[in-house]
């Protein structure tokens, strides 16, 4: 066993929870951030496709340039910590997230050139350059907010930081859309020219965060620091949790990815891309809603004020994901009046035909939770089964109700991340930033199982049939969460003890 150096350990029980709130409310600004940014991808792909002229293969190389950053990213810190010990140990999660904030400034900032040229590979490695920023701060934010409190409520912490996450994808698709095919979309110009400003917003926002969190104070908490060596795989459930990190993020980002070009066919919706896009916003929305009932469901807060907040809390998301879905953005760019608060309710109004067709699945999700009874790995298997039956209902069945189950199926994925990361790191002690670096790496699965989908639906002229991807990586979540996270535990924890 690899020496072990102890750092400032702290007990993170109950007791010391209060004095971690106005750190975990701070790490919340980066969760909403990535999230942003990481759903204007499906923003990109449709409107690369377009202006390169790609086939579905070719399109999806957005996908795996950003996540395979974050498994370069991760396997560079991961190899690092087996031969220099812990980099987060060492610079503190504070300067882990300054220098991601900065690489990825740097690759917001290469849009530009990117789309001087136009070059598709320079956006490609824009892109990577962006990924390989957030991989650090995932690294240093994800373990970070699982320790800050009791150990059994990791995953209702971690899902309410993803909730936040969520809030940014929701509005993501929405305001992505917007500019990129209208507001920046100018006649005569390459098509790829919309995404310019955009990316350079970006860019200074990244910078201004840099700024922000090198003067504010974060508390250095944590259980130690490993030296050289790779103990965090002597763990089997870190390792099936691997998998199961590359099984979920690739099944998520493989539905979000293809939602647009699939609500565009005739026999799904018919839909062109910037209304299609609005749905995209109604799949990552769903994450918003799943991951904020999530944290209240494995919480350890009183029954009576759980179950209240569990009927409140989803149904104020899902009038903030209606409203939000309702603006009109090319009124509201010429500022805000009556006239554009007018042409707001009535589109508020307009989309209630749609929204009603939403509810039914938010009620399912209410009871999904209760069956889940506030175990993280039940519920990560009930949730994953319902994505696996969902799926095949849309391969199986066309039209809206193969719409509708595609777009629900952010609704049941929304715990997946929170879940799946949190029981992976259960019981590691001091090699939890190793586990989160092996965790992080695992991203891969967003950049190799989109365009494996992608080849399917070019191969089979299929778009459809290609939703066997995500189906077959959500029915191994399920089998991590019924017994994967389990296995081998006891028998490491002993081995360590004696």
């Amino acid at each position: 066993m690899a020496a072990i150096t102890t750092t400032n350990s702290s007990a993170t029980g109950s007791s010391n929870g209060a004095s971690y709130r106005g750190s975990f409310a701070i790490m919340t600004s980066l969760f909403f951030m990535w999230g942003f940014m990481t759903v204007f991808n499906d923003i990109l792909i449709p409107r690369f496709k377009e202006a390169f002229t790609l086939d579905y293969f070719h399109a999806m190389l957005v996908q795996f340039a950003f996540f395979g950053a974050y498994f370069t990213g991760a396997l560079i810190y991961f190899l690092i910590s087996m031969t220099a010990g812990d980099p987060i140990a060492k610079i503190g999660y504070k300067n882990g997230v300054v220098i991601g904030l900065l690489i990825s400034a740097t690759g917001s900032a290469l849009f530009w050139p990117a789309a001087n040229a136009p070059s598709y590979p320079m956006f490609l490695a824009a892109l990577f350059i962006v990924g390989l920023g957030f991989a650090m701060l995932q690294i240093a934010a994800n373990p970070y907010v699982t320790i800050l409190g009791p150990e059994k409520t990791a995953s209702s912490r971690l899902n309410l930081a993803q909730g936040f996450n969520s809030i940014g994808t929701t509005i993501g698709p929405i305001i992505g859309g917007f500019l990129i095919y209208q507001y920046f979309a100018k006649t005569g110009a390459h098509g790829a020219d919309s995404v310019k400003m955009p990316y350079l917003a970006f860019s200074i926002v990244f910078v201004v965060l840099a700024v922000i969190f090198f003067f504010i104070h974060l508390p250095h908490i944590g259980e130690g620091r490993v030296e050289a060596g790779a103990g965090a795989l002597k763990y089997p459930h870190v390792v099936l949790g691997v998998l199961a990190i590359f099984m979920y993020v690739g099944g998520e980002v493989s539905v979000g990815s293809a939602i647009i070009n699939f609500l565009g066919q005739k026999s799904v919706a018919g839909l062109s891309a910037l209304d299609a896009s609005k749905y995209v916003s109604i799949y990552w929305g769903g994450l918003m809603i799943g991951r904020f009932m999530g944290a209240v469901e494995l919480s350890e807060m009183k029954a009576a004020r759980k179950h209240l907040l569990l009927v409140v809390i989803p149904l104020l998301a899902y009038l903030l994901l209606w409203v939000a879905k309702s603006a009109p953005l090319d009124a509201m760019q010429h500022g805000l009046d009556a006239a554009v608060f007018a042409q707001w309710r009535d589109a508020f109004v307009a989309n209630g035909a749609v929204f009603k067709l939403y509810l039914p699945f938010i009620a399912l999700c209410w009871l999904l939770f209760q069956f889940g009874q506030s175990n993280a790995g039940r519920t990560l298997m009930i949730f994953s089964l319902t994505v696996v039956a969902l799926l095949l209902t849309a391969i199986l069945v066309g039209g809206k109700v193969a719409m509708w189950c595609v777009v629900a199926v952010g609704l049941f994925t929304s715990i997946g991340w929170s879940n799946t990361f949190s029981l992976a790191l259960e019981g590691t002690g001091v090699y939890k930033s190793q586990v989160s670096s092996l965790l992080v790496m695992a991203i891969l699965g967003g950049a190799v199982l989109p365009p494996l989908q992608g080849k399917i639906a070019d191969v089979t002229h299929n778009l459809q049939i290609s939703f066997i991807v995500p189906l077959i990586a959500y029915a191994y979540v399920a089998f991590y969460g019924a017994k994967g996270h389990t296995i081998g535990r006891n028998k490491v924890v002993l081995k360590a003890a004696s």
